[in-house]
């Protein structure tokens, strides 16, 4: 069986012509006419392929390669073999996206996944719903009463749209997803499977009643440029919206509580926990699996490394890890003290024959 093809193939390409695209320099000017049909990995590349190098961690995929032609930096030009072409360029990934975004737009946003183009037949639209023109509604998409909806935005199979909910222009809401109480801005991708605007896990504990609930009257805000990763669920707010700045960037599985404020052009990696009424800055990184109290502020600019449980307010521009978090420098030094402390004791002979 021939191996499918999920995207358009990429039309063939002089090396001369790729070197102008990426701003790079062909170091040997007579390879210019060399033709490239796609891009790989380094141990993956062929004769036809382009490839790019940045990391040492690569050298030996680097050195091995097959590659017809590899974007490389100078610091590293002298280590490409002989055979393989060398584009040189200051940042040689950022070269390749530039590349990899010409001939493969279609990969950068999703679109209807039957190929539809309209108002598929089984889709159900309240009357009073309003959807611009050029708004693509896939099968078994349910769209409730005074939902707005701008042009160039695509409903996936399956997603329900809730009373009220406004979408901007040239979003993509992915196949299954939730959506209730939200005002959504333009250029917003979120992937299938997520679930946006139920009520947070707002509860009284412990009383005479039992768990009292408390009602979630907030609403989500998510404003324009946003992409929000599969599976991930954003509670509404309570009293207070649940916002996310523009340009935020979240990732799969991630979890965000009610009433918390998420600023502009931040990255969160998958399965972050985030606990009710935080305040995170602009242009904060929060690596993998990190989870963070609730009621605390993050400031503008502050990064956290994987796997970090937060339970105080981190300073703008702060660099913290660690269970419990805590500046990285301070982290480091405790974990070399408590490693020398182990090898002491392992070199003490009164310690022999311990469990």
């Amino acid at each position: 069986m021939a191996q499918p093809i999920f995207f358009t193939k990429p039309p063939a390409a002089a090396l001369a012509d790729i070197a102008t695209l990426t701003k790079a320099q062909l170091v040997d000017p007579a390879r210019g006419g060399h033709v490239i049909t796609g891009l790989a990995s380094l141990d993956e590349a062929g004769p036809m392929h382009l490839a790019f190098f940045d990391n040492l961690k690569y050298a030996d995929q680097l050195r091995a390669t097959k590659a017809g032609a590899c974007l490389v930096s100078p610091r590293f030009e002298a280590e490409v073999p002989e055979h393989v072409a060398v584009l040189r360029v200051a940042q040689p990934f950022r070269a390749f996206v530039r590349i990899a975004r010409e001939w493969h737009a279609d990969a950068l946003r999703p679109q209807s996944w039957v190929s539809n183009d309209g108002i598929a037949p089984s889709a159900i639209i309240d009357p009073t719903a309003r959807l611009e023109d050029g708004v693509v509604v896939d099968p078994l998409a349910v769209i409730g009463p005074d939902v707005e909806i701008g042009s160039g935005t695509v409903i996936g199979v399956g997603a329900v749209i809730g009373p009220g909910v406004k979408i901007g222009r040239d979003c993509n809401v992915g196949a299954r997803t939730a959506i209730q109480c939200a005002l959504i801005g333009n250029n917003v991708l979120i992937h299938p499977g997520c679930s946006i605007g139920q009520d947070g896990y707002g509860f009284i504990f412990f009383g005479p009643e039992g768990h009292l609930k408390v009602p979630q009257t907030g609403r989500v805000l998510i404003q324009n440029d946003v992409e929000v990763g599969a599976n991930t669920t954003i509670d509404r707010g309570s009293l207070r919206d649940t916002v996310i700045g523009e340009g935020t960037k979240i990732d799969n599985q991630v979890q965000i509580g009610h009433n918390v404020t998420i600023g502009r052009h931040c990255l969160l990696a998958a399965q972050i926990g985030l606990a009710g009424s935080l305040t995170i800055g602009d242009n904060v990184a929060l690596g993998a699996k990190v989870g963070i109290n609730n009621h605390l502020k993050i400031g503008d600019g502050a990064q956290v490394t994987a796997m970090s449980a937060v339970k105080d307010d981190i300073p703008p521009g702060g660099r913290w890890g660690g269970h419990f978090a805590k500046p990285t420098k301070q982290w480091f030094k405790e974990i070399i003290a408590v490693e020398r402390l182990v090898r002491d004791s392992k070199a003490d002979p009164k310690d022999e024959g311990r469990e």
